[in-house]
């Protein structure tokens, strides 16, 4: 097996409106929308990605929103927050920012040495974000938030599990390793990777349900297809009910489920987002796969019409 992966590629969740989505990722957050696309497991209804400049592994949070979908509802076996990575003094701003969109800050919280604003997202989504110092990632230039407050791309993701020890493994064999603990919180960290896998063991969660402001799935990175093909071996050799590859366009991906329930993907970082749109272009129109496009008219008709001028960049 390979000896590790390397690290956060992107978080998955699902939204409801599309416009709303939108409007608080790019316009409130100042992410960049890299990718408008379709769900390709159901083409009529979108897939949003965010990130920095080119959507690099490890900025990305995507959304499949569903018009009316039903909120979820949190509990074990699930992602329960996400954590952001914005720079150190730079939390007033985002508090004084949030405030003045009339978004509710949930906690404040001092966390492993860091401080933390947490929030949610239209659709109830738990988001965290998190002071980090010396994260040498470049965030997205072209929104109006100021470069020396961007959001530079995902810090942590929390698992809520009754009990840890299977997960714990399953992450061992992905090559995290144990970096710190406070309280119920265990902080797992890969080598030369900005972001965490904290795990809190609540033995009387109950039983969450994944719906509109729920994480779908958690993806880590492997660089290219003959690595990945080398988790595909090593986890059907270890009896995990792993999914064959699939491909995503912008990256080919498998799937499994950790003994905790959380949807776990392997995601190779190529070929990336600027495979059928240049750099300046990204996010502004839709995309699809070859195998959808002899259907486009249909698939364009049943989509919500949205509004992409939130994402319109001021500065490039």
């Amino acid at each position: 097996m390979a000896n590790q992966v390397n690290g956060m590629h992107h978080v998955t969740a699902i939204a409801g409106e599309p416009q709303a989505n939108i409007d608080f990722y790019a316009g409130v957050l100042g992410l960049r929308l890299v990718k408008l696309t379709v769900n390709f497991d159901d083409p009529t209804n979108y897939h949003f990605y965010y990130g920095n400049g080119e959507g690099e592994p490890g900025t990305i949070l995507t959304f499949f929103p569903w018009p009316g979908a039903a909120r979820g509802r949190l509990g074990a076996g699930q992602t329960t927050a996400t954590g952001l990575s914005i720079p150190v003094g730079s939390l007033e701003y985002w508090s004084e920012r949030l405030h003045s969109k009339e978004i509710e800050v949930v906690k404040r919280d001092f966390r492993f040495g860091s401080r933390v604003l947490s929030l949610l997202d239209p659709d109830g989504m738990v988001l965290d974000l998190t002071e980090t110092a010396d994260d040498s990632r470049l965030p997205w230039t072209g929104s109006e938030i100021p470069v020396d407050k961007a959001i530079r791309g995902l810090h942590h993701v929390t698992l809520t599990e009754k009990s840890a020890a299977l997960t714990v493994a399953t992450l061992e064999t992905l090559g995290y390793r144990r970096v710190d603990e406070e309280g119920s919180r265990v902080r797992y960290g890969v080598d030369g990777d900005a972001a965490y896998v904290d795990i809190v063991v609540d033995a009387a969660a109950g039983v969450g349900r994944v719906a509109a402001g729920s994480v779908h799935h958690i993806a880590f990175r492997t660089p290219d297809d003959a690595s990945q093909a080398q988790w595909l071996g090593s986890l059907r050799d270890a009896h995990v009910d792993v999914s064959d590859v699939r491909d995503r366009q912008y990256f080919n991906s498998l799937y499994f489920r950790e003994p905790g329930g959380v949807l776990f993907e392997i995601a190779t970082d190529s070929p990336g987002f600027l495979t059928d749109e240049t750099r300046a272009g990204l996010g502004t129109e839709l995309r699809l796969p070859p195998w959808y496009e002899p259907y486009r008219s249909r698939i364009s008709a049943a989509l919500p019409t949205i509004d992409l001028r939130k994402t319109v960049p001021t500065v490039v």
